[in-house]
């Protein structure tokens, strides 16, 4: 697998030169056409130093802020003693130097993210719908694709890659508006020297300051289409069994419910795209994932092995013989035997109302409830504020003592 994480990142670098290239031609033409009178280059250089700025704050608080965005909680072994040893078995099947911090965001929509900068400083963030859906094959396949993702280097890739294309985008849209309330004629700063050669310049500048934010943003989703399908391929060799991730994406495929704590920047990171319309962009090329059906399709193609060329061949046969994993990866690529199915664990609850009920659980002792089981079969729910004591049973009348 170390031959994949160093053909990543390589691409990783030249596609970060190139969105830097783009933006730099951006700021370029945003600063002859608005303010012909000083050298273009004056704001490219301007414009790479914040470039550069938000890059640094990306790479040292873009965990904290994803995270507080996602309105993730932190949670401990004894909250999901399962979903610990996943974490961990995995962890150790990547070889990852560092355990991950785990986190869970109070969603009923079955997804899950992984973030970090690096191997040794990383979380995997999954959703309370997610651990109520899935059982233990299932979850250690999520979980393996996540773990991919930080082996890869792709949390720390998309993170600066959603911050340059966010600079070139919104840069356009200036400039593109600025066209239309200016109605093509220059900002005010136009020199009559420049108005002569304004109109072949205008269609350089429309052609760099429009097409470039629809170029970035193209380039960029299909690299991290790309990213899921290597995820894919990774997690089945870390958990020897694909039918564990394509029943998870068959789950979260299925489910109703609609994500709530995400944005254009998050997006990418989940499993599968939480933005019900992200599939029906003109030809996927708007899509931050491929279609979650033909994940699942290439998944149980995988009969004989779950090493890097069965994938590869699976991949083949439904993208018309393309390329996604890089020779040197497929090179000395060992068998890699199929496991049988573990122990499945606790299945998701048979009914909306039990499914309610152990979501709302969940939830509240990640919040810090404690809870009370009464004699009479009554569990008391405890907020961590309640002080009073003796604490009354509802039902039978029964007082304890708190603690």
């Amino acid at each position: 697998m170390w031959e994949l994480v160093q053909s990543n990142k390589r691409k990783s670098l030249i596609l970060f030169l190139f969105l830097g290239l783009i933006l730099a031609l951006t700021f370029y033409a945003f600063g002859k056409y608005y303010m012909p009178e000083t050298d273009g280059f004056v704001l490219v250089f301007f414009g790479i130093c914040f470039w550069l700025m938000m890059s640094g704050i990306s790479y040292f608080t873009g965990d904290d802020i994803i995270l507080a965005v996602s309105q993730a909680t932190p949670v401990t072994k004894d909250v999901n003693p399962m979903l610990f040893d996943v974490v961990e078995e995995m962890k150790i099947a990547a070889a990852l130097p560092a355990m991950p911090k785990i986190y869970i965001m109070n969603e009923e929509a079955p997804n899950a993210m992984a973030i970090g900068r690096d191997p040794q400083n990383s979380a995997i963030v999954v959703t309370s719908g997610l651990l109520a859906k899935l059982n233990r094959d299932e979850l250690q396949g999520v979980v393996a694709h996540e773990m991919s993702h930080i082996l890869n280097r792709d949390s720390l890739f998309i993170m600066f890659a959603a911050t340059t294309v966010g600079l070139i985008v919104i840069l356009s849209q200036l400039f593109w508006r600025g066209m239309v309330f200016s109605g093509g004629s220059g900002g005010r700063y136009r020199s009559s020297r420049s108005r002569g050669g304004g109109g072949a310049f205008l269609l350089i500048a429309l052609i760099v300051g429009i097409v470039g934010g629809i170029l970035a943003k193209v380039v960029y989703y299909a690299i991290s289409r790309k990213r899921e399908y290597l995820a894919d391929a990774s997690a089945v060799r870390l958990t020897r069994y694909p039918e564990g991730l394509a029943s998870a994406l068959d789950k979260i495929a299925n489910s109703t419910e609609e994500m709530v704590s995400f944005n254009q920047v998050t997006e990418p990171m989940f499993i599968s795209a939480p933005s019900s319309g992200n599939s029906f962009s003109l030809f996927g090329l708007g899509s931050t994932h491929p279609p979650i059906l033909e994940r699942i399709k290439i998944l149980r193609k995988l009969s004989h092995s779950a090493n890097f060329s069965e994938y590869q061949k699976a991949y083949s046969s439904l993208q018309k013989g393309s390329r996604l994993i890089p020779g040197s990866a497929l090179r000395d690529d060992k068998t890699v035997e199929i496991r049988k199915p573990g122990e499945a664990g606790p299945s998701a609850p048979g009914d909306k109302r039990t499914s309610a009920r152990a979501l709302g659980d969940l939830m509240m002792t990640v919040g810090g409830y404690s809870f009370l089981n009464c004699a009479c079969g009554l569990t008391i729910k405890l907020p961590p504020q309640l002080t009073a004591a003796p604490i009354v049973c509802p039902r039978c009348g029964q007082e304890y003592n708190k603690g």
